[in-house]
């Protein structure tokens, strides 16, 4: 029996416009990745799939018993409780604390049964998973990565039929990212994944793609599915360029019949004039290649409608599956020693002593738990905070891009936020440049705070490459909430960068494509 079902599934805005519509699934595998471009509606499709929302077409069939992880973890966890009550723990461990205490009431004792060694145990379970072992510490103290580590932790050892996990690696560091899979395995049920996350979505047995066109299901992991999506757009150039042949070859012969047919009518009318025909015959004559003439007409509007109807299909198709691209512009530097970092202490870390020096060119992975130091060590290169002890010396203009990509302003347009922060830009240049992006005529006219994650990222990346001093980039988990594509065309986009990063990313896969050349590890 299926573990979830969806028949003709459709969400329609009050608008009237449709975010996706018949679209119809069948959970058979027990460990399945739900992917898509950001804006497709995974997140929103998750709550149809829970009850939470009501499909306007279709009908969902769920377990009974389920369980779903948000992106943003805080939001599950109630202000004012503790890491104890949020498991709830908190009766057990007050009545065993009690009792130890020397109150011998009896309901304590009821409360604990044969459960004696809960605390101890409760500890150990909080150290393994990465958390304070202090169950009374309160949840909103903890980091945003612990915070999803608990809420996790607290899913993962439920037995529920199935856990629907939105994005849950966006705030784990690589040894969360590790924790989770391995939780992931042990669980009994069944797990239904939204993620971009390649090293997560390897685990995975079966890849749902979410799109425009609806639901496409593909057998294997994430590197499977991509290696089909490749021989899929492959196979779409293909048949579309044989489907514009053929519109072209109907084309040409078409012009030839009404060419054929012209001058047929023409020697028709010659011989009319001659009177060398008897007119009854002429006319018969002419009403047969008259309707000779329709059904070719019709035939060929026919052929070239379905060619039109393909070959719509398969753009549309094609457009899917295209991979995007960002070229960046920057010239060469020598290779030259830009940052130089000297038995350094960070602030608000109890990181080990360390050196670190970078040259103009190169590319860093900059690696670490959460809470060693990588956001502190960005901000300390910037001048935001000073190290505790060590030298620094930085000899190099410096770029800083976050997660939510900030430097985009909000208030001011694509087109005003390119040529105010690119020196000696011209309009005119400007709009050629947004065109190379996607962004045409008066989309450049689009306000930083309408824009998605992928579009602020293309138009961050334009803003970093036209700067007239080649700056090294400070990479702040820039890749945490795009989609599969933004992040490929990101990675694509640095990996051609001529110049140098420092890149932040939990993510082993992205960090690779963008063309690091070592990394490095901050520890404590």
């Amino acid at each position: 029996m299926p573990v979830l079902q969806g028949h003709n599934i459709g969400h329609q805005f009050e608008n009237g416009d449709w975010l996706f519509k018949s679209l119809s699934f069948t959970m058979n595998h027990l460990r399945v990745g739900l992917v898509g471009r950001n804006g497709a509606g995974k997140s929103l499709l998750a709550s149809i799939m829970t009850g939470e929302l009501t499909p306007s077409t279709g009908t969902i069939s769920k377990p009974t018993t389920f369980d779903v992880y948000r992106q943003h973890a805080e939001e599950a966890i109630p202000n004012g409780l503790t890491i104890g009550e949020f498991l709830g723990k908190s009766s057990l461990l007050e009545a065993i604390e009690a009792v130890e205490n020397g109150d011998s009431a009896s309901h304590w004792f009821d409360i604990i049964g044969d459960d004696w060694g809960a605390r101890v145990q409760l500890n150990q379970q909080l150290i393994s998973t990465g958390l304070p072992p202090e169950p009374k510490q309160a949840c909103s103290s903890l980091s945003g990565g612990q915070l999803a580590r608990l809420q996790l932790w607290k899913l993962l050892q439920s037995d529920v039929e199935l856990l629907i996990l939105d994005e849950p690696s966006n705030h784990l560091d690589q040894e969360g990212k590790e924790w989770l899979i391995d939780s992931m395995k042990i669980f009994n049920g069944a797990i239904l994944l939204i993620s971009h996350d390649r090293q997560l979505l390897r685990e995975m047995g079966e890849i749902w793609e979410l799109s425009a066109l609806g639901m496409r299901s593909y057998g294997g992991n994430i590197d499977i599915y991509l290696e089909q999506s490749r021989a899929e757009q492959q196979a779409v150039e293909r048949r579309l360029a044989e489907v514009e042949k053929q519109k072209k070859h109907l084309e040409k012969q078409a012009q030839l019949n009404r060419e054929k047919a012209e001058q047929r009518a023409a020697k028709g009318n010659k011989v009319r004039r001659d009177g060398s025909q008897p007119k009854i015959l002429l006319d018969a004559m002419k009403n047969k290649a008259t309707a000779k003439i329709s059904n070719r007409l019709k035939n060929e509007q026919l052929r070239m409608g379905h060619l039109n109807d393909q070959s719509r299909d398969l753009k549309e198709r094609q457009k899917q599956l295209a991979q995007q691209t960002l070229h960046m512009r920057g010239e060469l530097n020598k290779s030259r020693r830009v940052v130089n970092i000297v038995n350094a202490e960070l602030p608000f870390t109890n990181n080990q002593p360390f050196n670190f020096a970078i040259g103009a060119n190169e590319k860093v992975h900059l690696k670490g738990r959460n809470g060693s130091g990588k956001s502190t060590l960005l901000k300390v290169l910037l001048g935001e905070q000073s190290l505790v002890t060590g030298q620094l010396n930085v000899n190099t203009p410096l770029y800083y891009l976050d997660q939510h990509f900030g430097l985009i302003h909000s208030d001011w347009t694509m087109l005003e936020n390119l040529t105010r922060q690119c020196e000696g830009l011209v309009e005119n240049d400007a709009r050629t440049m947004l065109a190379g992006i996607g962004f045409r005529r008066d989309s450049v006219f689009r306000h930083g705070k309408v824009l998605s994650g992928g579009e602020k990222m293309k138009l961050s990346m334009l803003i970093v490459s036209h700067q007239k001093a080649q700056p090294l980039l400070l990479l702040d988990e820039p890749d945490n909430h795009l989609d599969m594509e933004s992040k490929g065309v990101l990675a694509q986009a640095l990996s051609n960068y001529v110049g140098g990063f420092i890149l932040v990313s939990h993510d082993d896969d992205f960090a690779q494509d963008s063309g690091v050349n070592r990394s490095f590890q901050l520890n404590y």
